[in-house]
């Protein structure tokens, strides 16, 4: 009960498919924004501290010529660098682009290391409400010190309008995406839903209705294609049965009217003949015999529950023994076997299999059966010929249908159900094999049996 609730509140493929793209969305915006928004911020602070750095040097090489401006003054720098100032070993102001007076503090800045004559940092506001500042210290002659700086105000500025923009964006493109998904995935399963209303109306009595094939080679056209191809075989399967039953029950009603009909007429006389009783009898054992070959039958369509029992069996031995058990038959019965032929499978079905061939042959043979056993290319071969009229090449694998007689008035008279070509072939498929007709060399009819 609960695994079948969890599944009524699972969603729907659509919906799992759109949240899915939602969430690739906003993980693709996540990541590429942070990502667009660090390589921004370098990019900028390093075109700010390269140009700051830039207009240090240039004072730096005023003080080497000795020109800087008198008064201690300098020219505004470009580029967007708002202070440059110079400073001598003491720390005092000697000249700067502003007042000198009024100079920033600038003593967070580190002074160049050994060996560097530069150096930038990034120094927090100087008071609450102020912005960064980025400022490049260079070495000049006679111990000065040069520091250029620049308010990082545009710097920081750019990316948090970039993050704003992203922001702002990220939920129509995640609902987009989502949108698109949904619509994608809608026309997408738009055939399976037509699908599945066809196959809801399949019925018993509507075998024949097939699912709609949307063309293509696409994964649904091909589960259209599988489902027709299945439901193909399920009308032939089921036509199949009615058939049988058909059959089966045309078959059981014959003998059982002619039973009853001899039993009435024996019970209306003072003194019942033996003749009579002994028809009665006849019918009966035939109506046993076509009970027997339809619970045989049944049992092979069973599936993997009747597979045969696998144990070693010699068909050269059993072929002795069923000719052994047919003496005294007006139709000469031939074992053409020169050497053992091992097998695996099942004795007792694979003995009521040849049994079924040679009674066929028997029935239509004019003077001679012959019955083969070898080996050959692996498999183990059982080969039953006849000598009498044969089988047309229309018919050879009819004649392994169920209840199919070729002369069904001979047949019934000699006592054939109609059913042992078929159990013999359902044998041999059981074991891995077949049963085929051919046509025998010198006229008649040849069956051939082969099992792995």
């Amino acid at each position: 009960m609960r695994r079948e609730a969890a599944r009524r509140r699972r969603p729907g493929i659509r919906a799992r498919t759109a949240a899915a793209a939602a969430l690739a969305m906003a993980a693709v915006l996540a990541g590429g924004g942070l990502w667009l928004h660090a390589l921004l911020r370098a990019n900028l602070l390093e075109n700010t501290t390269g140009r700051a750095e830039l207009a240090a040097r240039k004072v730096a090489a005023q003080l080497d010529n000795r020109t800087l401006p008198t008064g201690g003054r300098l020219a505004a720098p470009e580029s967007g660098v708002d202070l440059v100032l110079v400073r001598d070993a003491a720390g005092r102001t000697v000249a700067s682009t502003g007042d000198p007076k009024h100079a920033p503090d600038l003593g967070g800045a580190p002074l160049p290391g050994p060996g560097d004559d530069s150096r930038s940092a990034v120094l927090p506001p100087a008071h609450s409400g102020g912005e960064r500042r980025a400022v490049v210290v260079v070495e000049a002659p006679g111990a000065h010190t040069v520091y250029a700086m620049t308010v990082l105000g545009d710097v920081d500025d750019a990316p948090r309008a970039v993050a704003v923009g992203l922001l702002a964006g990220a939920p129509p493109l995640t609902g987009f995406a989502a949108a698109l998904a949904w619509w994608v995935t809608g026309r997408a399963l738009r055939p399976v839903s037509a699908i599945r209303s066809e196959l809801a109306a399949v019925t018993a009595s509507e075998l024949d209705r097939r699912v709609p094939d949307p063309g293509g080679v696409d994964e649904i056209a091909q589960l259209a294609r599988s489902v027709n191809e299945t439901l193909d075989r399920l009308e032939r399967s089921d036509a199949r049965q009615r058939q049988f039953t058909a059959d089966a029950s045309h078959e059981l009603r014959n003998p059982l009217a002619a039973v009853r009909s001899r039993l009435e007429v024996a019970l209306a006389m003072d003194r019942p003949d033996r003749e009579s009783v002994a028809a009665a009898l006849a019918d009966t054992e035939r109506l046993q015999a076509v009970a027997a070959d339809l619970l045989l039958l049944a049992r092979l369509d069973g599936g993997p529950a009747s597979a045969p029992r696998s144990e070693p069996v010699d068909l050269a031995l059993l072929a002795a023994e069923d000719a052994a058990r047919r003496g005294g038959s007006r139709i000469a019965l031939r074992l053409d076997a020169r050497a053992p032929v091992p097998a695996s499978g099942d004795p007792a079905r694979l003995e009521r299999a040849l049994a079924n061939l040679v009674d066929n042959a028997l029935r239509y043979a004019s003077a001679e059966v012959v019955v083969r056993a070898a080996a050959h290319d692996g498999w183990t071969v059982l080969e039953v010929t006849d000598d009498g009229p044969g089988i047309p090449e229309a018919d050879r694998d009819r004649v392994f249908e169920r209840f199919v007689r070729l002369d069904a008035d001979r047949g019934r008279a000699s006592g054939g159900t109609g059913l042992g070509l078929a159990i013999a072939r359902e044998i041999a498929r059981a074991h891995g094999g077949d049963v085929r007709a051919l046509p025998a060399p010198a006229g008649g009819a040849r069956l051939v049996l082969r099992i792995p």
